[in-house]
């Protein structure tokens, strides 16, 4: 999905945050918080669906550099949960 502002995002883009156990882990190596995740998401640019059946790429920036968050939604509790999150290195 391009652009937040010209196209409607998923129902469950709105639902709240869940962190798992690795992407707590990987913050600290990436040098990355939930706050910053959480403003990540907030600024997204785009979404695009993973290789991985069920899951999201959130295409987004921290500190001027690309970032892609990748979530998968859980419908039985209603909650975005945030798989991991990482710097795209630029080519």
């Amino acid at each position: 999905m391009d652009d937040r502002r010209n196209r409607r995002w998923p129902p469950w883009w709105e639902w709240d945050l869940e962190f798992t156990q690795h992407v707590l882990e990987r913050m600290i190596v990436r040098s990355c918080s939930e706050v910053q995740i959480r403003d990540m998401m907030q600024t997204a640019k785009r979404l695009r669906k993973d290789d991985k059946p069920g899951r999201w790429i959130v295409e987004t920036t921290h500190e001027s550099r690309p970032w892609e968050v990748i979530v998968e939604p859980d419908y039985t509790d209603r909650t975005l949960v945030v798989i991991t999150a990482y710097c795209v290195a630029r080519t």
